[in-house]
């Protein structure tokens, strides 16, 4: 596994979070991916591991072929999110070089947002998105064990 300086400093404070603390299916902003992205997030959706960083899947709301949740608080997945604004020129979040790390064949792009992490997938066919809590568990943990689902049905290539 090959991991940048910046993500090293999260493992030790990263985790999941809860989406609402009821209980209850997680609510999930559903992509609507079109045409072979959303291809790709079904079959992404349909080799996702049952745990993740020994967490139990989840259903979501609303039910979705491009979101997953495991455990409670949640560790969250979305496909085929838009390219996030920090990666696009002339946006107001545009950064030149952002934090990223390679873990186990899956480039991230990482970004702190408030109480999470939001890492997302680069160099592939569509986004995946992974939120996670910084309370918890290791973020790089989910990220390892999401890995071999990603390679497997999201091709490189942009």
């Amino acid at each position: 596994m090959s991991v940048t300086a910046p993500l090293l400093a999260l493992v030790a404070v990263a985790g999941c979070s809860s989406a609402d603390g009821s209980g209850g299916p997680p609510s999930l902003a559903a992509p609507t991916p079109r045409g072979e992205a959303a291809g790709f997030c079904r079959a992404l959706h349909r080799e996702l591991p049952r745990r993740v960083d020994g967490l139990a899947r989840r259903q979501t709301d609303p039910v979705s072929d491009s979101t997953a949740a495991w455990g409670d608080p949640t560790v969250e997945l979305r496909c085929g999110v838009p390219e996030p604004r920090i990666l696009t020129p002339g946006s107001e979040d545009y950064t030149a070089a952002p934090d990223s790390a390679e873990i186990n064949g899956v480039q991230w792009l990482i970004e702190e947002q408030g109480d999470h992490y939001r890492f997302t997938t680069v160099l592939r066919r569509t986004n995946v998105e992974v939120t996670v809590d910084r309370s918890s568990v290791p973020a790089t943990d989910a990220l390892v064990d999401l890995a071999g689902a990603i390679k497997k049905t999201v091709p490189f290539g942009i």
